[in-house]
């Protein structure tokens, strides 16, 4: 039985050939093109883009056709485009919206339809509804069919980007980087932006394949080995990866060790804020690092605190004046560029961070937790059978004593339940202190699946939350 089309956030996603298929892509596309016709001004028309996945390109054509029957101009990707580029061009050519062929850092199985409203980032909670509402209705037919042109989003987009970075002065530093486009949408940007300058790199995994090899195409461990050792083995600096459809990094030190988002965000945040000094605040979702909030007041900038999902990250920059924000999955977002996460553009600023600084990048990670204290982060995902997940909510909102042998002395619940814990072991009279130690547990609302989150003083203690956080998930499982 297929899964009926459920638009979330960033979109649909569904399985190829189970649920993905062109008839289902057709209705998904027929609902966005009855929204832009309702909606917005649709003569402005749709950008539509696709990335490496098996198929896109096609299914790209599909929804291209459904809108210009009902009218809609379509400027369509001449070529496999990144997600942020989409969104680059929805906003700078003015268009109704757009629309991207892509399921992210899924596994190859799987693609999707992401919307992006015309402001250039996903479309807010009540645009998807509207689309939500559409689907089943028919797609609308105009009495003349509006024009299908090809469009190069990728070239805008590179001059974009690159001005945001010095890369005269990354040039000058002669450090060599190591790239890893994980089989997706960055293929041959980075790259192709470095060789043009003379910047030192070495690019893997930019070649098209669509099973995504041994991976699935999201830059955490254990997925980005290869990253790992490349900088190994052709002595860089630094290593850079990007996602399926380039919105979202990941990083490796001159030693091989992986730098988590958490990482990569307060170097960004500390070098806008000390080297660029641009305005604006900050804006964090809940299961991320408060060595955020540290850097932020010590620049006295103020930080918001949101809900998890880059959808939160764009409504504040839509509305406030946002410097910054993102969430510890690697989506990270600059408000004078985009209400969008982009990969690519923070590879760019952290090189350039890099340049600024003289040193490498295990270099500056070290540095952040000599200035602000040692802030150690992780995650564990468990895939449970339903009844157990929601047991394990039900038993940890009713009230938790203690994690791994520390107190809880407070919880928030903005999105989830994040218990702040008394850790003995961070009350050292060190200065700056080591980070508070809290565990989030939060439940999927669409899969079998619960994140624990854990950030601490040090990875001893990470560790020692994580599996205590997994013991009291299991309880009911014994």
């Amino acid at each position: 039985m297929q899964k009926p089309i459920q638009f979330g956030t960033d979109g649909w996603r569904g399985i190829l050939a189970d649920d993905f298929t062109d008839e289902n892509v057709r209705v998904a596309a027929g609902a966005i093109a009855r929204y832009v016709r309702e909606q917005e001004n649709a003569a402005r028309g749709l950008c539509i883009a696709y990335d490496t996945r098996f198929m896109s390109q096609r299914f790209a054509q599909i929804v291209a056709e459904v809108a210009a029957a009902a009218g809609i101009p379509v400027r369509l990707a001449d070529r496999i485009t990144p997600t942020p580029a989409l969104s680059y061009a929805v906003k700078h050519l003015r268009a109704a919206g757009g629309v991207m062929i892509t399921s992210s850092h899924n596994p190859y199985q799987w693609n999707g339809v992401k919307y992006k409203a015309s402001y250039g980032g996903s479309g807010s909670p009540a645009i998807m509804e509207l689309i939500q509402g559409y689907l089943g209705k028919g797609s609308p037919v105009a009495s003349g069919r509006a024009a299908i042109t090809e469009a190069d989003f990728l070239s805008p987009y590179v001059e974009a980007i690159s001005v945001f970075a010095d890369l005269k002065r990354i040039a000058a530093t002669r450090q060599k980087y190591a790239i890893d486009c994980m089989y997706g949408a960055g293929r041959g940007v980075l790259s192709g932006i470095f060789a043009k300058m003379g910047i030192d790199h070495h690019e893997i995994r930019a070649e098209l394949n669509p099973l995504f090899p041994g991976i699935q195409p999201e830059p955490i461990p254990p997925h980005i080995r290869a990253l790992e050792i490349a900088v190994l083995e052709h002595h860089c600096q630094a290593g850079f990866a990007t996602d399926g459809d380039a919105d979202r990094i990941g990083a490796v030190d001159e030693e091989g060790r992986f730098v988590d988002a958490n990482k990569i965000y307060c170097l960004l945040l500390e070098w806008l804020l000390k080297r660029k000094q641009w305005p604006g605040d900050v804006a964090r979702a809940f299961n991320t690092t408060k060595m955020l909030d540290r850097i932020a007041a010590r620049y006295g900038r103020r930080l918001y605190e949101h809900g998890i999902g880059f959808k939160h990250v764009c409504q504040l920059m839509l509305d406030k004046e946002i410097l910054i924000g993102g969430e510890e999955s690697g989506s990270i977002g600059i408000g004078r560029h985009l209400p969008e996460r982009d990969g690519l553009l923070n590879a760019l600023l952290l090189a350039n961070v890099m340049a600024d600084e003289g040193r490498t990048l295990g270099s500056l990670v070290s540095g952040l937790q000599e200035e602000y204290g040692e802030h150690q982060y992780g995650r564990l995902d468990l895939h449970l059978p339903e009844q157990i997940k929601q047991s394990a909510i039900r038993r940890a909102a009713a009230g938790v004593s203690e994690f791994a042998g520390m107190r809880v002395s407070r919880l928030e619940t903005l999105d989830g339940l994040k218990f702040y814990l008394d850790n003995p072991a961070a009350k050292t009279g060190t200065n700056p202190p080591p980070a508070e130690s809290w565990l989030l547990l939060r439940a999927s609302g669409t899969e079998p699946l619960l994140r624990i989150y854990a950030e601490s003083g040090s990875r001893e203690s990470v560790n020692a939350l994580l599996e205590s956080g997994r013991t009291f998930v299991m309880g009911d499982a014994a």
